[in-house]
């Protein structure tokens, strides 16, 4: 993927993001979340608002669970703190011990803060997170446990969601793992048994698995899923269609610019890891056009926009936390496949909005938003079911590591 030569310029500019980074990930990001989240040494607790108030009776919710664990595993596996590890374990515990369903398989959806099964419905997209989690501690630490589990929730996956007649995965189920009504993530997602969010998340999780185990089906299953991203999900317009029934038909003309550029560098980063030379080409070609369609979305100094419902013509103008984020590695992702100066500058515009205007240099980490008249989002929580350190410490660590190898490749 690596350009072979860059300019002193590019260069310097990548390791001054780098470093503002890095002290952004270990000076606010990782101490916020090892500090003010954990609940003595056995848990955590599920909620924190927007005013800064910790909610001790929240209950705890898989995907926040599994997205401590992956981040404090990737810190771990770069700067070997102690205090890393501390945070990884206890989110691995929880999963093993309290989120893990011993009987039918899966993962539940959420825990009681007594750490008693809560919401026990299996929704594929928490599980992957699991996967995901799991895989980072093995590849940080050796922990074969945390393998053999990842290896587990990928089999029960394959199991129960793998749709073998149309291809896909199917959303969610019921503890048993029977049908279940109502299979959305959220109040504000389309109730169908397809989605793009759950399978760029099935992919990710994949694909981190895939690092640490070299497993022919699993090798096939990740770029069976690179594919259905090509054939079914991206758009002609380039853009990531978002719901589907089961045979793949979509209603909804919805523009996620966050998930588009998410999806360029997971994308990539998918086809890299499988090591696939025709799937990298095939997935290179698109880069640029999933990044140019998301583009539509960003804003000079503003940042990258929420949505855009093309049906109705509205448009959500709202900066949130985890889009600013996707934005910064996205873009750099691109300048480091293209070379295209934009792509650089983009990423550092975003990187300094993210720096004016949601991090709380008060109470430390990122607000969830800033709304579209400018005024900072304080009803929607600062950690919690959704709001994770997973999105904006991911982007520090992408681009540590991505300017890390480029450093080395010009030696």
């Amino acid at each position: 993927m690596a350009r072979l030569k860059y300019t002193a310029a590019e260069l310097f500019a990548a390791q001054a993001l780098a470093s503002h980074l890095k002290k952004e990930l270990t000076e606010d990001i990782l101490p916020y979340w090892s500090k003010k989240i954990c609940k003595g040494d056995t848990g955590f607790y599920g909620r924190i608002s927007g005013e800064e108030v910790i909610d001790p009776e929240a209950p705890v919710g898989a995907i926040m669970t599994s997205r401590i664990l992956w981040t404090f595993s990737n810190a771990f596996r770069l700067f070997r703190r102690e205090e890393y590890k501390t945070m990884a374990m206890q989110a691995k515990s929880l999963i093993i011990n309290n989120f893990y369903d011993v009987e039918q398989g899966g993962i539940y959806w959420s825990i009681n803060p007594d750490g008693t099964p809560l919401d026990t419905k299996k929704q594929i997209y928490a599980i992957a997170f699991c996967i995901y989690g799991l895989a980072e501690w093995n590849r940080a630490s050796g922990d074969e446990e945390a393998l053999e589990l990842a290896k587990k929730l990928y089999r029960d996956i394959e199991k129960h969601s793998f749709d073998t007649c149309k291809n896909g995965y199917f959303e969610a189920f019921t503890r048993e793992w029977g049908e279940i009504q109502d299979m959305r993530l959220s109040d504000k997602d389309a109730n169908e048994s397809k989605t793009m969010n759950t399978h760029l998340h099935v992919l990710e999780a994949y694909t981190g698995l895939y690092r640490v185990w070299k497993d022919g089906g699993l090798a096939a299953q990740l770029k069976n899923l690179i594919g259905i991203f090509l054939d079914r999900i991206l758009g002609a317009d380039a853009h990531l269609r978002l719901f589907f029934d089961d045979d793949w038909n979509c209603g909804y003309k919805i523009y996620s610019y966050g998930h588009d550029i998410e999806a360029s560098w997971l994308l990539h980063e998918a086809a890299l890891v499988l090591g696939d030379e025709a799937t990298i080409g095939k997935v290179e070609k698109e880069v640029p056009r999933i990044a140019a369609a998301a583009g539509e979305g960003f804003t000079a100094k503003g940042g990258m926009i929420y949505e855009k419902d093309n049906a109705t013509g509205h448009i959500d103008g709202d900066r949130h936390w985890w889009v600013q984020a996707e934005t910064v590695v996205g873009y750099f992702n691109l300048w480091q496949l293209t070379g295209e100066p934009s792509g650089l500058e983009n990423s550092i515009e975003c990187w300094e909005f993210i720096r004016n205007n949601l991090i709380d240099r008060e109470n430390g980490e990122w607000f969830w938003s800033i709304r579209q008249d400018g005024t900072v989002n304080r009803t929607d929580d600062k950690a919690g079911f959704w709001k994770c350190p997973y999105h904006n410490g991911r982007m520090c660590m992408e681009i540590i590591e991505r300017t890390a190898s480029m450093a080395l490749e010009t030696k």
